[in-house]
């Protein structure tokens, strides 16, 4: 499992869209939204919610969102040294002051890793019917050429380097204006030193709208939970696979001894041609029967991919089957009856 608490942050989030995209990312275990409209964050929080699915199969690593009411243009210790900080369609909302400060809270006090920055190109508008800006609330709209002079400025005074890309391909005979909406993308070259103090001694200016955290594999109920489920599932297929043998297959003692229960294959039913995988997988203890009792081998049961990436070893296995799962005497395998009322 992934060491590093991967943040992400998404100023002026709105509808919460790009938090909805970002939450399945597995590598990230914090987002947080910030947006002014305090009545849009109350209505939109609820889709950030788990949802069934999430409780039925847990993410691997743990997943905080939160909300937050506020400026992104006030300064609060809760977002300092992310990961990643979004900016997009932001920047062209703000008036001539705001966007001087901006450059000082986001790449100067948050710190983060990386910025990407959206803003409408200007140079695509041409394209449009008839439109000053695109939206009535813009305050301005760039050009490729402005917009790249600003980020240019404000990378070299805060020590990042800037990437210039963008979406929204023009249509043929047109490539001269460029793509619809530009994109900046900012990476930090010298790391900040003064976060971890900061982060103690700053302010919580932000409201908190709306928090959750998601399911995941290091909550150890829902690991014990999930291990138990994939192992009876394993279990119940060979179960199957070997009763569908004993009806189409004969069977003899493993020993000439005749008071010996434990009991074979003689023959297996006609497979596939054997991948590599399995045929690594028919070197490892088979599952095997004594009497009215089916026995799988803990060893065959990790030897599942995700079983495998989950506990690591057969003794975390065991520690996560005990008091749930039956094992034999000396806890190397699963016990469960060859047939049940579910079987007939």
């Amino acid at each position: 499992m992934a060491e590093n608490n991967i943040e992400v942050a998404d100023l002026g989030c709105g509808d919460v869209c790009l938090l909805m995209i970002l939450k399945y990312q597995k590598c990230i275990e914090e987002l947080v939204g910030v947006d002014i409209n305090e009545e849009r964050l109350k209505w939109n929080g609820f889709r950030l919610s788990p949802c069934m699915g999430d409780h039925l199969d847990p993410r691997e690593l743990d997943l905080i969102i939160t909300l937050y009411h506020g400026s992104v243009l006030e300064k609060d210790c809760r977002l300092l040294g992310f990961d990643l900080v979004a900016c997009i369609e932001l920047i062209e909302h703000f008036d001539s002051e705001d966007l001087a400060k901006f450059p000082e809270v986001v790449f100067g006090y948050m710190s983060p890793a990386m910025i990407v920055i959206s803003t409408p190109n200007s140079d695509f508008n041409s394209l449009f019917p008839s439109a000053v800006f695109r939206d009535s609330d813009h305050k301005f709209e760039w050009s490729r050429m402005q917009f790249q002079t600003w980020a240019l400025d404000v990378a070299n005074h805060y020590s990042y380097s800037v990437e210039f890309t963008g979406v929204g391909e023009p249509p043929a005979g047109a490539e001269d204006v460029g793509c619809c909406t530009q994109i900046g993308v900012f990476r930090k070259i010298a790391k900040a030193t003064e976060s971890a103090v900061l982060e103690h001694h700053g302010e919580h200016v932000y409201e908190v709208i709306y928090t959750t955290s998601y399911p995941s594999l290091q909550q150890m109920d829902y690991c014990r939970r999930v291990v138990t489920y994939l192992v009876y599932r394993e279990v119940n297929r060979m179960k199957r696979r070997y009763q569908v043998s004993l009806r189409q297959h004969e069977l003899e003692p493993e020993s000439a001894d005749t008071g010996n229960p434990t009991r074979k294959f003689i023959s297996d039913p006609p497979v596939p041609v054997l991948t590599e995988a399995d045929k690594a997988m028919e070197m490892i203890s088979q599952p095997f029967c004594i009497g009215d009792k089916f026995y799988v081998p803990l060893e065959r049961i990790i030897a599942y991919p995700r079983l495998g990436h989950i506990c690591g070893n057969v003794e975390k296995l065991r520690e996560f089957l005990a008091d749930v799962v039956e094992l034999n005497c000396d806890g190397s395998a699963v016990k469960v009856d060859l047939h049940d009322c579910g079987d007939y």
